[in-house]
């Protein structure tokens, strides 16, 4: 914090929060819990026995000592999200989610397309995600599971324990748990459609869910169906006017070490040096010489360069950053179905089933070669106006670069299929005089994938078609003298390389644009089993209350099975898939107690005891207490040892391949294609996270309806398994840091570069992330109905990396690509009287910076170095975003309807600019961060559900 500048947005959102907020779900929450229209539990529901997502001990109105956020209904209607997961993406304790739009252009490590939840910023591997409190199967190598497999129109509340809950529900629960609720026991027929579109008349959407619920044998048993179809038309390029300036971080052309200057340029009117869609000269006499429409020759203005950027000239001509999907195209179906039935009180047994198929694409990007292409001055397709220019000077070949208009845009294309069979029964009996709870389940998940790069370049034909020549006389070919040949075709005619022209745009042959091109794959299958059982119940009375007690055990298989065709394992532009294989399994043991001390305390323990096929035997445990002094004041503690075991991808991953830039200080800072691969490390072993939470909930019953709480959270994560980027690995590497020199191997490669760098995850890392969680709800008449509002916020204190070999990095209040902005708040405001119901959403990110350890200056700067660069500006500007919604019930009859409309970004607000660059990512990324801001400005959605 010391250093740091609060943004305007904590005084507006402070001045919302306790002015206000939120539906009657209490903030110290448990599941189930909802307010009369006083504003307090019925005397009803407070008899009822209440399950805590944040604890195993089931128990009436138990207040967890672990900070539990519930939202119910009514808020994720507010927003009216197109799926659940952007609704709980909005969540201020989550940050950094994986979304099919920030996700693009994660194809090699199979993440493209993915609903993922991130808490705390500690990354999707370390949030535990549940449905029903139960473990699902992930859609990715990582374990990530895909909310968007979920039944969305089933799900009647999100529970988030933002605390380590590893004690309570095992590994990965380190940074806490999101689980989803569903109505299981809904009785009826409903059925909805909705449909969305941008302000601008794109990226439309469309969702379609039924749903039907009956009991039988005398309400005994009870059949849930319910069935979704969901569509996202997405937005290929990025038709939006804040990505057409030409904004990137590029290094300064007059910088020099010690001349003062700043190393770092944020600017816009910037664009490539080293390459044009057409084709440019890029060294010798020619320099400067570009290729345009139908071959026709110009001379490129390049401006001020520091290659591989210029600032001006001609910058627009050679933008990059506008061929991805800002929207990507998503059609998912699916269907859930559940049976149960109650043979007695002690004994119920229910099945169920679901299956989502999901098809994702989205555009990639362009196939750049930043001046590394040589050229032979006799290539047959050159105009001959330039041919005349070699001759003249005198050279034979000459360096190319080109973003390849003719061979088209890369593309993903990712297909899902998510099955969940979950068999079980549970009860409640007799026990010490004391009712008991008890639950058993088996559940099977398999999630099988085809995951696709569509439309690569095979480096090898490429760089065969490229090299054409005119056919001599009494060629081997038997074809004319003069015949446009690849030249590798005269010395071995059975090839069936076809000639690629190069030189401008729209000029290409077709059939060698598809002899070139290909669409290497990988299939994967990853099947979970998961066989568990919890008992709880109350053991004997103290003079405070009865000891609960809870106790169980799981046992659990992770597997992943690959398959990729030989072709298609090397010599790509990207896409080189490999097949990965492995497994583990998993046993472990838990026992929770929950103490009444006093009658105003209570002391919650648990311990968790885990053995890993893998990586051997663990030991977990909390301890926690509330304690209230007086009646609606209540303070709340926890500390707990937490775990995260490695997951399928960072222990088996065969060797996941992608080809990007670097700037290469062993060649003056210049930028240079590489292949990072990663692999999988068996040796590692589980993360240890230790952490500690103090938090106080304060009710007043002098004004009822109303709760608001403060949360402190520390948590630090030691072994903790990470891998370096390449950039980071090579800057290192130069400046003689010998570790990571190993990590580069340079010469020719099968993936087309000069350069290949491994990043293969280690247990060298620590993370240790603080914050302040902030609650506040509040629910009153007024006028003829009833006013509900809400607020929730989180104040990131800290979030230090440290790798053990550079000084550790706070990234709290960066604002840029993997950072963690400083403050992030969420008000709701909800009106309902008669039929109408009225929703005020405000978002708000505070403004922030591009990386904290770089140095703003724009003259008399002090010594740049790889871990202290020097930047003209280092601000990123923070974010206001209101959404609103109405909704209006329709009594038809026998049927109930509800109408809404609604919308999102209201005030049609830009994202600000996040210049990406000097190297990686920049060629292909918008103009922004992708995970923080709105990218698609204001948006419609309608809709209409039906009930009988």
């Amino acid at each position: 914090m010391t250093g740091k500048l609060f943004s305007s947005h904590i005084a507006i959102a402070m001045g919302l929060f306790f002015a206000s907020s939120a539906q009657g779900q209490d903030v110290a929450a448990v599941e189930g819990d909802t307010l009369s229209d006083a504003g307090e539990l019925t005397q009803e529901q407070s008899q009822e026995t209440i399950v805590v997502t944040g604890t195993r001990i089931q128990r009436s109105g138990y207040n967890a000592p672990t900070p539990l956020t519930v939202l119910g209904q009514q808020d994720i209607e507010a927003t009216a999200p197109a799926n659940v997961a952007d609704f709980v993406n909005e969540i201020p304790s989550v940050v950094g989610s994986s979304t099919p739009a920030n996700s693009n252009l994660s194809m090699s490590s199979g993440l493209s397309g993915l609903n993922t939840i991130n808490l705390r910023g500690l990354g999707t591997s370390r949030t535990l995600v549940l449905l029903n409190g139960q473990r699902s199967v992930g859609s990715a190598l990582g374990g990530q599971v895909d909310v968007n497999t979920f039944p969305q129109g089933l799900i009647s509340g999100v529970e988030v324990v933002t605390g380590g809950a590893s004690a309570a529900y095992g590994s990965d629960a380190v940074s806490g748990v999101v689980n989803f609720i569903l109505d299981e026991d809904y009785t009826g027929l409903k059925a909805s459609a909705e449909a969305g579109i941008t302000t601008y008349g794109d990226a439309p959407t469309h969702n379609y869910d039924v749903t039907f619920g009956t009991p039988f044998a005398d309400g005994r048993g009870h059949i849930l169906l319910n069935g979704e179809i969901a569509i996202r038309e997405g937005l290929n390029k990025v038709p939006r006017d804040w990505n057409n300036r030409g904004w990137y971080q590029i290094n300064n052309p007059a910088y020099a070490p010690g001349n003062g200057e700043p190393e770092r340029l944020i600017t816009d009117r910037a664009g490539l040096s080293l390459a044009t869609p057409g084709g440019l000269i890029t060294g010798g006499a020619l320099r400067g010489t570009y290729f345009g429409p139908e071959g026709s020759v110009g001379q490129f203005d390049f401006g001020t360069v520091e290659d591989p950027w210029l600032i001006g000239g001609d910058w627009a001509l050679t933008q990059v950053n506008n061929n991805q999907s800002l929207d990507p195209e998503e059609n998912r179906k699916s269907v859930f179905g559940r049976i149960s039935y109650e043979i007695s009180p002690a004994l119920n047994l229910f099945a169920q089933g679901s299956y989502a198929h999901s098809v994702n694409s989205g555009q990639l990007g362009i196939h750049r070669n930043q001046g590394n292409v040589t050229i032979q001055a006799d290539n047959a397709f050159l105009p001959q106006v330039v041919r005349n220019q070699l001759a003249e000077a005198g050279e034979t070949s000459f360096r190319f670069g080109t973003t390849n208009a003719d061979l088209g845009v890369r593309t993903n294309g990712t297909r899902r299929g998510v099955q969940r069979y979950v068999v079980g029964a549970d009860g409640e009996f007799e026990l010490f005089g004391n009712s008991a709870r008890w639950d058993a389940y088996y559940q099977k998940g398999i999630a099988n994938t085809r995951e696709s790069a569509l439309g690569i370049a095979n480096n090898a034909r490429l760089s065969q078609a490229t090299d054409a020549v005119f056919a001599p006389v009494g060629n081997a070919l038997g074809v004319a003298e003069g015949t446009i040949v690849c030249r590798s075709t005269l010395s071995d005619p059975g090839n069936g390389c076809l000639p690629l022209n190069r030189f401008g745009v729209g000029v290409a042959d077709p059939e060698a644009v598809a002899w070139i091109l290909g669409d290497p794959y990988r299939k994967q299958r990853f099947e979970q089993n998961v066989y568990a059982a919890n008992l709880s119940f109350d053991a004997f009375d103290l003079p405070a209350g009865a000891i609960s007690v809870a106790i169980g055990g799981e046992h659990r298989t992770e597997e992943v099975s690959g398959y990729v065709e030989d072709r298609y394992q090397s010599g790509w532009f990207t896409g080189n898939f490999l097949p990965s294989f492995g497994d583990y399994s998993v046993t472990e043991g838990y026992l929770e107690l929950l103490v009444p001390v006093l009658d105003t305390l209570d002391i919650n323990g648990a311990i968790r005891g885990t053995d890993y096929s893998t990586s051997g035997y663990v030991t977990t445990w909390k301890i926690g207490a509330t304690f209230e002094p007086i009646d609606g004041l209540r303070f709340r503690a926890t500390r707990s040892r937490d775990i995260r075991a490695p997951n399928l991808a960072e222990l088996f991953t065969a060797g996941s391949t992608r080809t990007n830039t670097v700037l290469d200080p062993f060649n003056g800072n210049q930028s240079a294609p590489f292949a990072g691969t990663t692999t999988g490390n068996r040796n590692l072993t589980p993360e240890i996270a230790d952490q500690w939470g103090v938090g106080v909930v304060f009710q007043p019953y002098f004004v009822p309806g109303f709760s608001a709480s403060i949360d402190y959270y520390n948590i630090k994560i030691d072994d903790a398994i990470d891998s370096l980027s390449a950039q980071t690995i090579i800057d290192r590497c130069y400046e003689g840091v010998d570790q990571y020199c190993g990590s580069i191997v340079r010469g020719p490669n099968e993936f087309g570069t000069n350069l290949q760098i491994f990043e293969s995850p280690f247990n060298f890392a620590s993370q240790e992330a603080s914050g302040l969680d902030f609650e506040t709800t509040y629910r009153t008449d007024l006028g003829s109905g009833f006013l509900t509002l809400r607020g929730i916020a989180t104040l990131y204190l800290e979030n230090i990396v440290d790798n053990g070999l550079d000084p550790a990095v706070d990234i709290v209040g960066e604002n840029s690509s993997g950072g963690n902005p400083e403050f992030l708040y969420r008000v709701t405001a909800s009106y309902e009287t008669g039929p109408v119901r009225l929703n005020l959403v405000g978002r708000g990110i505070s403004s922030g910076t591009y990386d904290n350890t770089y140095i703003a200056c724009t003259s008399g700067c002090p010594v740049s170095t790889a871990t202290a660069r020097t930047i003209n500006t280092n601000h990123i500007d923070g974010a206001f975003y209101v959404d609103g919604s109405v909704y209006y019930d329709v009594d038809l009859g026998p049927a109930e309807t509800t109408l809404f409309f609604a919308v999102s970004n209201l005030l049609d607000k830009d994202p600000p600019v996040v210049a990406s660059g000097p190297a990686g990512s920049a060629y292909a990324t918008p103009a922004t961060n992708q995970s923080l801001y709105n990218l698609l400005g204001r948006t419609f959605r309608i809709g209409a559900e039906i009930e009988f």
